[in-house]
């Protein structure tokens, strides 16, 4: 006859159930706590970090064309000199030929855009708020004494502004030159100084699918962002709507702003054909615009970027959200590209992992 056995000691206050819960409740609000820190040090460094972070995204798109030209028997250095001289020149193109084209018709858009002022201030006048030109004058004045603040300090402040543009795109160049040339090196370093060992494989692993998901997402953003273009600015010209070049251009950068970018992009220039040509030109551009919008969410989207930009729309309004708030126009441009690596570094981390776990299992049985 077996002698009774003890009762099972009960368990103690951070194995059962509710202390279960409250160590992932404290292991999630110390991996939050760290994310606001990095973006709190990010938001203070934004001089080094903004720079770094365009850099990286720009050298993972161009890292194909640099590896094409090194396999093509170029060495390294010369490859990335004739990326970036070709970007250059492409981006230099574009601006005269923007510079161009609003010196011919900006006379043309301002007079349509006065004509479109005074239709409006008739209309405040003889609305029942009697908002006469002397009124809308006076708000007006009131509204920028209050934005504009202390005369020289806001000097000071553009000033300050115009430096920091400066350095930040000499900083993006240089850091973006030695990406592209020496990006490999970059890394064997940093994994060798702060990673273990033991997981170098995996680490290598999740950074080339870091990589290619930045790059996927780069040139996939930019062709959905061309077909936006040009379907927009194809019906601006058709339209006859001045600027259709600098509105396809304002278009394409926009498109890199997801879910907002190329909608408020078309809407500038559906009120650009309101002021000049009128109300059934900017309807047929709103509906365009529309369509397009369509087109881009249904087909091009899901088509083009697939499985790169695998978040939920929920996450990428968050994301949009949170890098708007931290750092404006430029945080709604790196935030979800930056949001989908992070994910993609994530997943690649968790199958490498199971695929460990299946490997070894057998080997020790």
């Amino acid at each position: 006859m077996n002698p009774p056995q003890p009762p099972a000691a009960p368990p103690g206050p951070w194995q059962d159930r509710m202390g279960r819960a409250a160590t992932r409740s404290i292991q999630v609000l110390a991996v939050l706590t760290l994310v606001v820190i990095a973006v709190w040090v990010g938001v203070q460094l934004r001089l080094v970090v903004v720079p770094l972070l365009i850099a990286v995204l720009i050298a993972a798109a161009a890292s194909p064309i640099v590896a094409w030209l090194n396999r093509r028997g170029l060495p390294r250095a010369p490859s990335v000199w004739i990326t970036l001289l070709a970007g250059f020149a492409i981006l230099g193109g574009l601006i005269w030929a923007v510079a161009r084209e609003a010196q011919d018709q900006w006379g043309e858009l301002a007079e349509g855009a006065r004509q479109g002022v005074q239709e409006l201030e008739r209309f405040l006048a003889q609305s029942p708020w009697g908002l006469t030109p002397e009124r809308l004058e006076e708000l007006w004045n009131q509204a920028g004494e209050v934005m504009a603040g202390p005369r020289g300090q806001g000097v000071i402040s553009g000033a300050t502004l115009v430096m920091e543009i400066i350095a930040g795109i000499f900083l993006g160049l240089v850091l973006l030159y030695f990406l592209l040339k020496d990006g490999e090196r970059i890394w064997s370093f940093l994994r060798g100084e702060l990673l273990p060992d033991r997981h170098s494989q995996r680490f290598d692993r999740v950074a080339e699918e870091a990589v290619s998901t930045l790059g996927g997402y780069v040139r996939g953003t930019a062709f959905i962002a061309l077909v936006e273009a040009t379907l927009i600015g194809g019906t601006v010209a058709v339209l006859g709507v001045p600027l259709a070049l600098p509105i396809a251009i304002v278009v394409f950068i926009g498109a890199f702003v997801p879910l907002l970018g190329a909608t408020t992009a078309g809407t500038l220039a559906a009120l650009i054909a309101l002021v000049s040509n009128g109300l059934v030109a900017a309807l047929i551009l709103v509906a365009v615009v529309i369509v397009v919008n369509q087109l881009e969410g249904d087909v091009l989207a899901p088509y083009v970027l697939g499985k790169t930009l695998s978040l939920h729309p929920l996450v990428v309004l968050l994301a949009l959200s949170a890098g708007t708030i931290s750092a404006g126009i430029i945080g709604a441009i790196l935030a979800v590209p930056f949001a989908a690596v992070a994910w993609s570094a994530i997943t690649t981390w968790r199958s490498v992992e199971e695929a460990d776990t299946t490997t070894a299992a057998p080997d020790s049985a």
